[in-house]
């Protein structure tokens, strides 16, 4: 007789639990997505300076990438987050 495998409803939340609590262990924080506590401190920057909420960083951030993407100027941002410890 062959046996079959039991099946866990709850592997998958299970799963999850670990991995959130590995990742706030780890000092990051969930911000739609986990978030290192560097970025968390420009995304805390960005927020008081501009007003904007979650959604609309997100909103802008999306455009801002795409904008250098299209204008061939990604290298430069990166350039400027790494040389300003971003």
């Amino acid at each position: 007789m062959t046996k079959k495998k039991k099946f866990n409803p709850y592997a998958n939340a299970e799963k999850q639990r670990r991995f959130r609590d590995k990742q706030h262990n780890e000092g990051k924080k969930m911000v739609r997505g986990y978030v290192s506590p560097e970025a968390m401190q420009c995304y805390e920057e960005l927020r008081e300076k501009t007003g904007w909420n979650d959604n609309d960083m997100v909103s802008n951030a999306i455009r801002l990438m795409y904008a250098s993407y299209k204008c061939g100027q990604v290298k430069l941002l990166n350039e400027w987050l790494k040389d300003h410890n971003r």
